[in-house]
């Protein structure tokens, strides 16, 4: 594995940006160096990669994402996933969740059965970092472009013979008040598996009692959740509330200025801390490419959407099916819309995704020892090169 010496950058820390140099070397980031003249190494036997002034950041982390390139986790070939890796490398994303969709309990096993194999394969692409099953324990009322007829509440025969068959499942998006949704969550928290608060019509209790036996996050924040609701005359805090009021909730939020407008996105930034905003794409098949029509799920059995106004909608508008959007974008709407600092919004994709992992002491942050996941972009976050634990990947420069 080559030792690569990374210079003439603007180097993204947590808690500034600073001109030096990087080391790179055995896949690990070796050392950070305000100049040349601080190192001792034989400069002359390392791979050279002068910046030329763009921001070299830690890779992106996508927690939340269903597709890219063409390609969606629920078309169950190892090929689908390769090329959603591939894809996403170029927007900067070096690491990500696949994640499913509700559906027949054979295309969810389907795609799980790639994982293997995928992550074994994968040299070219956003590394494979466990996956994220979205579903299909949701409220009805809060589908979105979920698929009604495979809805249902949860099965604890169901999701534990799940969870002992592919042991790499990293989270679960559930509705906590459905029947059994606690009971799920105890067993997920049990399992050292992320349980996820989703597609949710609950009230804020129900909701707190899901944060008191584990459920720590909450899936693409406003979408597909309940605000305040009237009940006989009274009114009642929703998940939206829950999420500002319990601080102990991360909240992933789909920046492509779309899913979330500019106030929306002002509000968050405002009122929740913003080491607990992790930013997501939540893509589907149509990221990464110029189409107007897609398909949201399995090219065989999904659902037919359009792509408009950068995102996908169903057919008949009633609502959005997914985003298109890539890493990048994020970065760039949440630098445009909300006065936070470059290094604040970089954090929100990078290391606070990694903390919500479990893997933050790994990825995530430009720091010694830490996988070298590393990416270059300019002043308009346009990406031109990426680093996958050493390897380079994608070279634009």
């Amino acid at each position: 594995m080559n030792t690569y010496l990374i210079s003439n950058v603007n180097i993204i820390l947590l808690d500034r940006v600073q001109q030096g140099v990087v080391l790179v070397s055995a896949g690990k980031i070796a050392g950070i160096y305000s100049s040349e003249k601080e190192i001792s190494l034989d400069l002359d036997e390392v791979s050279r990669v002068d910046g030329k002034g763009r921001y070299l950041s830690p890779g992106f982390i996508d927690i939340h994402i269903h597709g890219g390139g063409g390609a969606d986790f629920m078309d169950g070939t190892v090929e689908a996933f390769l090329t959603i890796a591939e894809t996403h490398a170029t927007f900067g994303t070096t690491a990500m969740l696949p994640t499913t969709l509700t559906t027949t309990q054979e295309q969810l096993e389907k795609t799980l059965g790639c994982y293997e194999e995928a992550c074994r394969r994968n040299s070219k692409g956003a590394q494979f970092l466990g996956m994220h099953l979205e579903g299909p324990y949701f409220a009805m009322e809060q589908r979105g472009a979920q698929d009604p007829r495979y809805i249902r509440d949860p099965d604890p025969q169901e999701y534990q013979a799940i969870i002992q068959r592919f042991p790499f499942i990293k989270r679960w998006s559930v509705a906590p008040e459905l029947p059994g949704a606690v009971e799920m969550g105890e067993y997920l928290v049990k399992h050292n598996i992320i349980a996820a608060v989703a597609h949710s019509d609950a009230l804020y209790e129900d909701v707190e009692k899901a944060h008191q036996v584990g459920y720590t996050l909450m899936t693409h924040f406003y979408s597909a959740m309940s605000s305040i609701k009237r009940v006989a005359g009274h009114r009642f805090a929703g998940v939206v509330e829950a999420g500002y009021l319990i601080d102990g909730f991360d909240l992933e939020i789909i920046a492509d200025g779309v899913h979330l407008p500019k106030h929306l996105l002002q509000l968050i930034s405002r009122f929740k801390s913003h080491d607990r905003i992790v930013l997501i794409t939540d893509a589907m098949r149509a990221a990464g490419t110029q189409v107007d029509e897609s398909i949201l799920g399995p090219l065989v059995g999904g659902t037919k959407v359009i792509i408009e106004d950068g995102v996908a909608k169903l057919q008949d508008r009633t609502a959005f099916a997914g985003s298109i959007a890539t890493c990048d974008l994020l970065v760039r709407v949440m630098r445009l819309l909300v006065e936070l600092p470059l290094h604040t919004i970089v954090r929100m994709v990078t290391f606070n995704a990694a903390r919500v992992l479990g893997i933050s002491n790994q990825k995530g942050s430009i720091q010694m020892g830490m996988d070298a996941d590393l990416i270059l972009f300019d002043e308009n976050i346009e990406v031109s090169w990426t680093m996958v634990q050493g390897n380079v990947i994608y070279n634009q420069l």
